[in-house]
């Protein structure tokens, strides 16, 4: 194998350990022999399992980052902007389940530090202005605007979680379906019947 070789099979290695027994977990021993290498081969290209460990969620941030930012740039009415964030990140949990697991479990979405809760942080100051703009529309404060995106976002990443640990009994669009139903219409004007519309 080369260098780079070497590296990207490390990587898959620590991402598949780490989500599977979380980072105190997992011992630079056990990532050396899943990938059938001395433990000096981890520390010469990571320094050591922490340094893996950071490549490994700055990969998955700048993933999850890139799904939900796509979503939110994309053309539509701000419903379909909200069903496409709500979709990225189903689409997110489904096709890369590992890296959901580590970056939920080094912060999970009710907590305000961590790599996640930063990441929701951020998704939530990029939907503030389609909230801002629905609340001068409708007669609101558009002050509570940041707030609601909190809720919004909040809303989205707990139900994924939630969904990911579920079996997920529900299809995503259903989840993606549900969660804008609620978000958009409020309880009181909750659709019977929800569908994506975008």
């Amino acid at each position: 194998m080369t260098g780079s070789q070497r590296r990207e099979q490390l990587i898959d290695v620590g991402r598949h350990l780490f989500a599977a027994k979380g980072y105190e977990g997992t011992s630079v021993e056990e990532i050396a022999s899943s990938a059938k290498v001395s433990k000096p081969v981890v520390y010469e290209h990571f320094g050591g399992k922490e340094g893996l460990y950071a490549v490994v969620v700055d990969r998955e941030i700048a993933d999850l980052t890139a799904r939900i930012t796509a979503a939110l740039s994309s053309v539509g009415s701000p419903r379909t902007l909200i069903e496409n964030a709500a979709l990225a990140l189903l689409d997110y949990i489904e096709e890369e389940a590992d890296g959901f697991r580590i970056l939920v479990r080094d912060s999970p979405p009710g907590q305000s530090t961590g790599s996640f809760a930063s990441l929701m942080s951020d998704v939530a100051t990029q939907v503030e202005h389609l909230m801002v703009a629905q609340f001068k529309t409708r007669g609101l404060d558009p002050k509570a605007a940041p707030m609601y995106a909190q809720m919004l976002v909040g809303m989205v990443a707990l139900t994924g979680q939630w969904w990911m640990d579920s079996s997920r009994r529900f299809t995503r669009a259903e989840v993606a379906a549900h969660l804008v139903n609620l978000a958009w219409n409020g309880l009181t004007g909750l659709e019977q019947r929800p569908t994506i519309r975008g």
